[in-house]
């Protein structure tokens, strides 16, 4: 069973058996666990800084490598596979949140993505895209991403079940 609860004005937590992860409400979310943060308003597009949340960081833990497919600048559309993460749990590929153009990549968390275990909202942004408005709204506000963590946590207690089950 898991629970969504307000911390105070700045955030909300999800309780994920055990642990809890936890969500600033400055921001908002895309459905594959990243945070969206908007940087800058440049004319017609704005600049938004892309990070994991503490969901995706607590089911991989301890994310040790990562590398990208995709180099600045680059046009990408939502749901394309834009690099790979490794951690103690698993390897995954990462897609867009969102098409938009890849403008940065934080290299600190290239050279050193345990910063990402450690700072996954603050230091340990991923990548930097320009979007338009529309690429935008289809960003899911915290009381929207909150509603999707509860179908996704069934989907992963599911998931890990199943995995328990295998021989």
């Amino acid at each position: 069973m898991s629970a969504a609860q307000d911390h105070d004005e700045g955030s909300f937590s999800f309780a994920m058996g055990d642990f809890e992860a936890n969500f600033p409400t400055d921001r908002s979310f895309a459905k594959n666990h990243m945070w969206a943060k908007l940087h800058a308003n440049a004319g017609s597009e704005s600049l938004w800084r892309f990070g994991l949340t503490e969901y995706a960081v607590r089911l991989l833990q301890d994310v040790y490598f990562l590398e990208w497919e995709s180099d600045p600048p680059a046009v990408v559309g939502m749901r394309q596979m834009i690099g790979a993460i490794e951690s103690k749990k698993a390897e995954s590929d990462l897609y867009a949140p969102v098409a938009g153009t890849l403008v940065a990549i934080n290299d600190d968390v290239l050279s050193d993505p345990s910063v990402i275990n450690a700072d996954c909202y603050e230091q340990a942004w991923l990548i930097e895209m320009s979007l338009t408005a529309e690429s935008a709204s289809a960003l899911l506000t915290p009381d929207a991403y909150r509603e999707h963590l509860s179908e996704a946590w069934e989907v992963a207690q599911r998931t890990i079940k199943g995995q328990a089950n295998v021989e």
